[in-house]
């Protein structure tokens, strides 16, 4: 593909505002985990029905997935992404304007639907807009700035809250995703070429037998549910309120705290994918990613004593640990077929996202389970740091799967496809 520099800046600004969908449904995703208090005051619930109204947003995600790359070959761009973004306002509307569970959840679970499309719309534009010596760059700047958006959905909208109703703040995000929609519609083209070729109609369910029939499909999926997963229930829900009480300090000096690990997932992650190709191996960061994360987890929930400061560096950590995920997505592709390689990197991100899905309302009926009945001044059910240490153990544990998952039954694969490795072996 040649582009001329009339082609370059649309190609650009194109690639840009699909960007800013993820940015914009990162910060949607992540926005509870500065309200939880609020959110459980003015719905009247506890830990475990908010951990489930918030997980409505990774069961529509989750589900998702392989549906997205199917519309993605067949419909155009634009269309899509301008409905996605529409859809992600509507279900941000219904959730800040309602105060039934009921329709907040729905709200969360449009939001889901909408997000889904943001991630795969970005690298589909980068596909049919650029060369392909520019995507391993574009997908790395697509990761970067779902961090971005994420450590938007933390800091900024905590400092917000310091003056503003949280159904304020979101009804503002809303809005954002009006002018999102508009500019999505006007901007937005499919391919630079008027007629785009639409692929054959997928043999979905003999991809999908073909992939599952393969025992490192399960091992590579288990281990991406597992690098990501403390991010689902961590850094999206639970690791602000739990900051606020280990450290005593504010929900803004909590957020930010929250906000590095976003910043390791956003700085590691394209750096872990070029680092790996440039030595052709997978397996070693893999490992790697797992035992910091186990390290830093353990010492963040469980050693006694350590400083605000010192937490700074260990979310850093877990962050970077869980930028491993990323690598999954090579290993799919150096593991499967070039015709089955979209489809199961659909079931891959189905095991990455779906870490929200389960551990989100998993940990909220471990706190409900384990809370001794006390209620601060307004009513809302007060968690100990107790309660937050028994809860969250989750997360070493699926840094620890991801450990045995990596060093015992993860083949290395070289940076090479399947049918290399065949040949060679």
């Amino acid at each position: 593909m040649t582009m001329d520099k009339a082609q370059r800046v649309r190609a650009i600004f194109i690639f840009t505002l699909a960007a800013l969908f993820l940015l914009y449904v990162m910060a949607l995703q992540v926005s509870p985990s500065v309200m939880t208090r609020d959110l459980m005051y003015d719905f009247k619930v506890d830990a475990r029905s908010l951990g489930v109204m918030t997980a409505f947003y990774f069961y529509s995600y989750t589900l998702m997935q392989i549906p997205v790359g199917l519309l993605f070959d067949r419909f155009n761009a634009r269309t899509l992404i301008t409905s996605a973004v529409f859809i992600c306002m509507a279900g941000t509307f219904i959730f800040a304007l309602n105060r039934d569970f009921f329709w907040a959840a729905s709200g969360r679970f449009l939001m889901g639907i909408g997000s889904s499309f943001a991630f795969v719309g970005a690298l589909v534009v980068a596909v049919r807009w650029f060369p392909a010596r520019y995507f391993a760059l574009l997908v790395g700047m697509s990761q970067f700035l779902a961090a971005i958006g994420a450590f938007a959905g933390g800091l900024p909208i905590a400092v917000m809250l310091l003056n503003r109703d949280w159904k304020e703040v979101m009804t503002i995000l809303g809005a954002l995703g009006v002018f999102l929609t508009i500019l999505s519609f006007i901007i937005i083209r499919d391919s630079p070429s008027k007629k785009r070729s639409i692929p054959k109609r997928h043999h979905l369910l003999r991809e999908l037998k073909e992939i599952l029939k393969s025992a490192q499909t399960w091992w590579i999926a288990l281990y991406a549910f597992c690098a990501w997963g403390p991010v689902g229930v961590f850094a999206a829900l639970w690791g602000v309120p739990y900051l606020l009480v280990r450290f005593q300090v504010s929900t803004a000096y909590a957020a930010f705290a929250m906000s590095l690990l976003w910043v390791g997932v956003g700085l590691t992650s394209p750096i872990l994918g070029w680092i790996s190709d440039k030595v052709g191996k997978r397996k070693i960061f893999l490992y790697l990613c797992s035992a910091i994360g186990l390290f830093c987890s353990l010492v963040l929930f469980y050693l006694p004593g350590i400083s605000f400061g010192l937490s700074f560096i260990l979310l850093f950590g877990i962050g970077f640990a869980a930028s491993g995920q990323i690598l999954t997505f090579a290993l799919v592709k150096d593991n499967n077929r070039p015709t089955t390689t979209g489809t199961a990197i659909g079931l891959n991100n189905m095991a990455v996202v779906a870490g929200g899905a389960v551990f989100q309302p998993f940990v909220g009926f471990l706190l409900h389970h384990l809370w001794l009945g006390e209620r601060d001044g307004l009513g809302v059910p007060v968690y100990t740091l107790e309660n937050y240490h028994m809860s969250l153990i989750v997360v070493p544990i699926c840094f620890f799967v991801g450990l045995i998952c990596s060093v015992f039954f993860i083949k290395e694969t070289y940076c090479r496809p399947r049918q290399c490795l065949e040949i060679h072996s």
